[in-house]
């Protein structure tokens, strides 16, 4: 991905390359290079570029032009001219009387003309109207009915043809609370957030936290989605399969603001995924994934510690007394649950099982797979764009820097996107055209900390009078909270939420993960938080962890 966010105009003209480029088949043929040169109006030398390009990174990005500066014919409205255009667009275009695309240009053209304006191109005006959301347009010039029969899922009409036609992903707080692993006292109910095929009924993968829904959960839910989990099973001891595994065609999730992230948006973008998100207020539009939590609730109502669904259920029962899983522990409980009891099970509505519909199709199927996982995850992370200054860049009132950052120094006017994982700001990913530069605090002494953290120290801070908040500051004022936190002798259920935020930070062992079978499966099963995507060996953990 670029070290910014492309401009709209230049972004829609690779997604265009990219679904010319994606029907094509493996091995092109005479006909298959004149219909694509065609549709891309790129010479045969150009095309040839062009589908290497895609085919050897997977993303959309890898298509867009390399020239700088604004496009001919790309420009924005001009804004007398934009005016004209909303204004015809609002009580004209976008109404029950459904002019055409012809008319509603030759009326802003008259207007443009009266006004001594050159009026836009009718192909401009098309790249204008495709900016607006397709299915509100539909909505006010054929009717709420006719748009969600075209745009929307409607009940027992969501359908998928094949496997990863159709995803669906959403978060619920699980029925059950978790307890540290150490002192084995109750933490809270955790936040489960899975992803369900609808073509299949399969899980695709899932993401287990303490902390409340958010872009880093379904970063890594996504993610867990995607990869090949056979590794990913065998660290944890269990030996069922999990087969299912690529990048969904399409996603369709609810209104919450992680799934309306620029970051989101723009990663699902990067990688050909279409994003569609239910209209507020009706829940059946996502049945399937409903139906699938539901489901694992009921399974885990059979656990100790479970809450149950409601007040009545649950009696005078002490959860949190009956509490005695970890987090860890419940997410293998979970992952047998759903390879080795849900999948296996006939599905009602498929009337076999979703083990059985996955692999019926697998074979005339090959799901598409991220050229690396790493850069992936990394895509769905989310991100803050920030100038490169002469000291490094700044975020979180953090100084960070990375000797790869010294050749850039001739571009600080320009802004570069970084990601971060809120679970660990020891490092930040800066996104190059070259490809990812990991960035550290400029002082290498500082710890590991967490957004959290680091967002608890600021409101200390801030409680505490001081309104110039300086990075030294903040470190220490976080160091004498943990010392706070760690000498408590009667920890508080807060608290012990506090220390299991920040478990993960500890210092593990350098394992350099290889292909190599034997020593991979001679691995220890990882212990922390249950991500799944930190235990997969396609990485090196000390890559996310080790501060060496």
């Amino acid at each position: 991905m670029s070290d910014k966010f492309p401009a709209d105009k230049d972004w829609e003209e690779a997604e265009r390359r990219a679904q010319v480029i994606a029907e094509l088949p493996v091995r092109l043929t005479q006909g298959n290079v004149d219909w694509a040169m065609r549709q891309l109006n790129v010479s045969r030398s150009t095309l040839f570029r062009l589908v290497k390009q895609f085919r050897e990174d997977g993303r959309t990005s890898a298509l867009l032009r390399d020239t700088r500066g604004p496009k001919p014919g790309m420009q924005p409205l001009d804004p007398a001219v934009e005016a004209i255009v909303s204004h015809h667009f609002r009580v004209f275009y976008a109404t029950r009387r459904k002019p055409t695309r012809t008319r509603f240009w030759r009326e802003i053209a008259a207007d443009c003309q009266a006004q001594g304006l050159a009026p836009p191109s009718i192909r401009r005006l098309g790249r204008w109207l495709e900016g607006h959301d397709q299915a509100k347009l539909m909505a006010r010039r054929e009717g709420k009915d006719k748009a969600e029969r075209r745009h929307l899922a409607t009940p027992g009409g969501l359908t998928a043809d094949s496997p990863l036609d159709i995803v669906q992903i959403d978060h619920t707080k699980a029925d059950v609370t978790v307890v540290d692993p150490v002192t084995r006292r109750p933490l809270g109910r955790p936040t489960l957030t899975v992803a369900i095929d609808v073509n299949t009924r399969m899980v695709l993968g899932f993401h287990l936290s303490l902390e409340p829904p958010s872009l880093l959960a379904v970063a890594l839910c996504l993610t867990h989605a995607v990869m090949d989990k056979s590794h990913w099973l065998t660290a944890r001891g269990i030996s069922t399969d999990w087969a299912a595994q690529g990048i969904p065609n399409a996603i369709y999730v609810d209104n919450g603001a992680e799934f309306h992230a620029r970051a989101f948006e723009r990663a699902c973008s990067e990688y050909q995924i279409d994003l569609r998100h239910r209209p507020p207020g009706t829940p059946r539009y996502g049945g399937h994934i409903e139906r699938l939590i539901g489901t694992m609730m009921g399974a885990i109502h059979l656990l100790p510690g479970s809450h149950f669904s409601n007040i009545f259920e649950r009696g005078d029962l002490d959860a949190e007394a009956e509490a005695v899983m970890t987090l860890g522990e419940l997410e293998t409980w979970l992952t047998l649950e759903i390879t080795g009891s849900y999948h296996p099970r006939v599905h009602s509505a498929l009337e076999k099982s979703p083990s059985a519909a996955w692999g019926a199709q697998a074979d005339e199927t090959k799901p598409r797979m991220p050229v690396d996982l790493r850069q992936f995850l990394v895509d769905f992370l989310p991100s803050e764009q920030r100038v490169l200054q002469r000291d490094g860049l700044h975020l979180f009132h953090i100084r960070y820097w990375a000797d790869e950052l010294r050749w850039l120094m001739g571009r600080e006017s320009r802004k570069f996107t970084l990601k971060y994982d809120p679970r660990d700001l020891s490092r930040i990913f800066v996104l190059t055209e070259n490809g990812i530069i990991e960035a550290r605090p400029a002082d290498l002494t500082r710890p590991a900390i967490t957004l959290w953290e680091h967002r608890a120290a600021r409101r200390a801070l801030r409680e505490a009078g001081r309104r110039s908040v300086d990075e030294e500051l903040i470190f220490r004022t976080i160091e004498a909270q943990r010392e706070l936190v760690d000498s408590a002798e009667r920890q508080t259920k807060a608290i012990r939420r506090h220390q299991a935020r920040r478990a993960h930070l500890a210092p593990l062992p350098m394992i350099d993960v290889t292909p190599d079978a034997a020593a991979r499966d001679a691995l220890p099963a990882p212990e922390g938080e249950g991500s799944p995507f930190l235990s997969h060996p396609g990485f090196k953990v000390e890559e996310w962890y080790d501060d060496d």
